[in-house]
């Protein structure tokens, strides 16, 4: 307990160099330190839990991986935050196995969530990773995608790093309150950033008519 103590007043990054280099000590400061991300994020998903019949030990087990995963690829130089970071990898691990429960069960799906919500970076959202292949124009799906991808880069030039990290977080579903959260910030001070985001997206989007 005296380490964990003494850990608690460590910056990130050397809690990092110590966790990769296997100290459990360090190990267990970071899971308590982030641990609310999994219990946001399985708050979040809990109604899969029943639609789709998931076994709530297998999604924590996932969310540890996702967790473990980003403690050892996180980059400091990037853009995102480490508990940003966290969130997007347990985030990707939490839809792996949603996908592979719904790969029959798509009627559920259907009937229980939002399609348009994006869900997976590489995927879209979940009408488009829903859709069929053979029933839809290619070209067309391209184009959608690159005036997407195009859309994203200009959003991202006229926000600042804290604003895209938000902007990233509300995408996924997050309300201000759970952003403030993860982020360590004051929920007025969220709400007023997102306020500021849309702002700037509806320029952008004003401008490309």
């Amino acid at each position: 307990m005296n380490e964990l103590l003494d850990l608690e007043k460590t910056n990130d990054s050397e809690l990092l160099m110590l966790y990769r280099e296997d100290d459990e000590d360090a190990k267990n400061m970071l899971f308590y330190k982030y641990k609310f991300i999994i219990d946001i994020l399985l708050k979040k998903y809990q109604h899969w839990l029943s639609a789709l019949k998931i076994d709530y030990q297998e999604l924590y087990s996932e969310c540890t991986v996702g967790f473990s995963d980003a403690l050892y690829s996180f980059q400091e130089d990037k853009d995102s935050s480490l508990p940003t970071f966290i969130t997007l990898c347990i985030e990707r691990r939490l839809n792996g196995v949603i996908r592979k429960y719904s790969r029959d069960k798509y009627k559920i799906m259907q009937d229980s969530y939002s399609l348009d919500f994006i869900y997976d970076d590489n995927n879209g959202s979940l009408i488009e990773t829903l859709s069929d292949e053979n029933n839809t124009d290619p070209l067309k799906n391209i184009a959608e995608q690159e005036e997407y991808d195009e859309l994203i880069k200009e959003i991202k030039k006229v926000l600042t790093n804290k604003e895209y990290e938000v902007f990233v977080l509300k995408s996924r579903g997050f309300d201000y309150q759970e952003i403030a959260h993860i982020l360590n910030k004051n929920p007025k001070q969220i709400d007023n950033t997102i306020q500021r985001i849309k702002i700037k997206i509806k320029n952008i989007l004003t401008r490309r008519k």
